[in-house]
């Protein structure tokens, strides 16, 4: 396992829309493999492919306490939602900030797993929060695009600065 350089905002591949993957193999497999390595070292609960500058349809999350249940969606679809609530949300690849975004209080995704089986996975709370914001990744869309302009703002001059002092 090897760990992958998070890219941050502006990088053109965050505001891509990912494609979809078609190959379920060794490759693939290798990949998961380091991006859940990416994700526990940088104390994240979900990775997206675009945030490790691979245009494709992934994303690897934990949302349990002691990062012992991890799981993948491949070309996940959103394909039942409901309730509005704001959540706090930050991003690993717009460092050093957080602001509270609008978000389905539940969400059903339907999506593949690492052999290519398709599966379907209901959250509520921090783990249907996070099953929307890598979603989004993966539609080019990060939570800074759900703040107000002023607040979009604010947030990325905080990121310059937390990198510029890094």
């Amino acid at each position: 396992m090897a760990l992958l350089k998070i890219v941050y905002h502006p990088h053109p591949v965050l505001r891509q829309q990912a494609v979809p993957v078609t190959v379920f193999d060794d490759d693939l497999k290798k990949l998961l493999a380091d991006m859940y390595e990416t994700m526990y070292d940088a104390n994240g609960v979900g990775l997206a492919a675009p945030q490790v500058a691979i245009g494709k349809q992934i994303a690897v999350i934990d949302v349990s306490e002691k990062n012992n249940e991890p799981f993948c969606i491949i070309n996940p679809q959103i394909i039942e939602s409901r309730g509005n609530e704001l959540m706090s949300a930050g991003c690993l690849s717009v460092p050093n900030t957080h602001d509270k975004v609008p978000r389905a209080t539940y969400v059903k995704v339907r999506a593949q797993n690492e052999n290519g089986e398709f599966f379907e996975i209901e959250g509520n709370g921090l783990l249907g929060h996070c099953l929307q914001h890598e979603i989004d990744h993966l539609n080019g869309i990060l939570y800074i695009d759900h703040l107000s302009p002023l607040k979009r703002r604010m947030q990325l001059k905080k990121m310059a600065k937390f990198l510029k002092e890094r």
